[in-house]
């Protein structure tokens, strides 16, 4: 049955923190309270986060007198250190056998260099603050991620990361609202809104202290995370399944130009944001629970052909109503793929790599990335819009492909 990866048996019967009871009914069924209280974590952390994301561009050309050149480079050395960072402490949790002290430095590292960006007299501060951001995000991400999977049986990890991408997501629901709030508010005092920020972030640091964690024997270092070749092989098919779309999956900030050359305005654009994040969060606990019936390979196949269906909607739309409904559609791409795609990396490899197996297919995806966001801006530039959504779509295409051939039962 095409359910989870070969490893999936040697998993424990019941992976959650000692004292930890399963919902015995219900949509929380199967899933335990460490479960909410990280998704409550999340949820802060990325209403902070996505407070300043719409903003941060405006701060450094408008205030601080930025080009667009040092925009682009900030950002991407962010997530550059972000998508390094995932491979090592995922290595680090394993090895140590810990992964909360991982999670609350990563969030509270997070909280405390976004007001930095607010007190900035200059750009370069920005950028310290940004990379400083980032890092936390790469230091906390796969050990809460592995910590979330090693909270549920191995029947309900896709509804355990559904239901965790789902509060996560509502706060990038709510960040980009509360900036447009906060905007008219503070009469556009972007400095007092990036000091606001600091608020949910440290709530959401402050609430892992809340979570629970199973502790377990720290591993050898050939054990955790052992070189590529040394993992198995339907991982590293899966590694390089992900690799092909992800090398072809720009930024989403592509889609956002796009609204914007159709003739949205700010509010409307982040309106727009905010419409993908809302049904991205509606469906993430669905697909993810659906995935545990029917098999991750089979939801990520299908999210795969939704994005390309997508990216090819955007390169031939002309009207501006024509992008309502391919966010909505894009957002069940990110539904089908966020969570399942992690939690397929958790079926493929033992317990005891996982956290680094998480991590590895983070740095995979996020260099990729970076790539694919290069590529389809020389494409937008010298060829068109079309083309940089045609490369999206053919690379989804090829990735589904592979990810098909991968042998999952």
């Amino acid at each position: 049955m095409d359910k989870r990866g070969p490893t999936a048996q040697a998993l424990p019967p019941a992976g959650e923190p000692k004292g930890e009871r399963p919902y015995a009914s219900g949509p929380l069924r199967g899933l335990t309270p460490n479960v909410l209280r990280l998704g409550v974590v999340s949820f802060f952390a990325d209403v902070s986060s996505e407070m300043l994301y719409p903003l941060t561009p405006i701060f450094l050309t408008a205030v601080l007198g930025a080009p667009m050149a040092v925009v682009g480079f900030i950002e991407g050395l962010a997530e550059a250190t972000a998508s390094l960072l995932k491979a090592v402490s995922g290595r680090l949790s394993d090895r140590t056998g810990r992964r909360r002290p991982y999670v609350l430095a990563g969030y509270w590292l997070s909280a405390a260099a976004k007001p930095l960006i607010g007190l900035a007299a200059g750009w370069p501060t920005v950028l310290g603050a940004r990379v400083a951001d980032r890092f936390g995000k790469g230091l906390r991400g796969s050990a809460r991620d592995a910590l979330l999977a090693d909270s549920v049986g191995p029947d309900t990890v896709g509804r355990a990361f559904g239901w965790h991408r789902a509060m996560d997501t509502l706060g990038a629901v709510l960040g980009p609202l509360a900036a447009l709030t906060l905007v008219w508010l503070t009469g556009n005092n972007l400095r007092l809104i990036f000091l606001l920020a600091f608020v949910p972030g440290a709530l959401g640091a402050a609430a892992v202290w809340l979570v629970r964690e199973r502790r377990r024997p720290p591993t050898s270092a050939t054990e955790a995370l052992p070189a590529l070749f040394e993992l198995p092989a339907d991982f590293r098919r899966y590694l390089l399944a992900w690799g092909v779309f992800s090398a072809a999956n720009s930024s989403d900030v592509f889609l956002l130009l796009r609204a914007r050359a159709l003739g949205y305005g700010t509010t409307g654009v982040i309106l727009l944001y905010a419409f993908y994040n809302l049904v991205y969060a509606a469906a993430s606990p669905w697909l993810g629970g659906l995935s545990d019936r029917l098999g991750r390979r089979r939801i990520l196949v299908a999210g795969l052909g939704i994005f390309a269906v997508v990216y090819a909607g955007f390169a031939v739309a002309t009207h501006d109503w024509q992008l309502w409904p391919l966010f909505a559609v894009y957002g069940l791409y990110t539904a089908a793929t966020d969570g399942v795609g992690k939690a397929l990396a958790v079926d493929l490899v033992p317990p005891s790599v996982r956290a680094g197996a998480i991590g590895l297919l983070g740095t995979l995806t996020g260099l990729a990335a970076l790539g694919a966001s290069s590529v389809a801006g020389l494409l937008w530039s010298g060829v068109g819009p079309w083309a940089a959504f045609g490369y999206g779509a053919v690379g989804a295409l090829a990735g589904a492909i592979l990810l098909a051939r991968v042998p999952v039962r």
